[in-house]
């Protein structure tokens, strides 16, 4: 996963201009069918029962991951196909901070559920 310019400034500034930064107490995971960037965009799945669902990460070394399975609620409709997922500090709304490509694609249909499985979500910084 990338960060995004948003979460990049933040981190700079805390850094390197003594600014403090304060984590979000929450994350929220986003499934999108279209490719979010470093500025947000992309198509954020919309559809009935679809709701950002919370995430936590843990950190080892230079790398988060996912510490328990993410799981949607069932589909009520026809989500789409989702192609990438981000990471915002809000349920709604808020600032989309990491973004990336899923390993393959997943058309969610009616009755579907969509599950990443703990360890599978990762953000690696190089």
């Amino acid at each position: 996963m990338s960060f995004t310019n948003f979460l990049e400034t933040e981190i700079l500034d805390h850094v390197f201009g003594g600014n403090a930064y304060t984590a979000p107490g929450t994350h929220y995971l986003a499934l999108y069918t279209a490719a979010p960037g470093e500025t947000g965009g992309g198509t954020e799945c919309s559809g009935t029962s679809y709701a950002r669902q919370t995430v936590a990460f843990n950190v080892s070394g230079n790398e988060a991951t996912n510490s328990a399975a993410v799981e949607y609620p069932t589909a009520g409709s026809n989500w789409g196909t989702i192609t990438h997922v981000g990471v915002f500090d809000a349920a709604s709304s808020g600032n989309l901070m990491a973004y990336g490509t899923l390993s393959a694609s997943k058309a969610v249909e009616t009755g579907d559920v969509f599950r990443i499985p703990a360890g599978d979500l990762d953000i690696t910084l190089d």
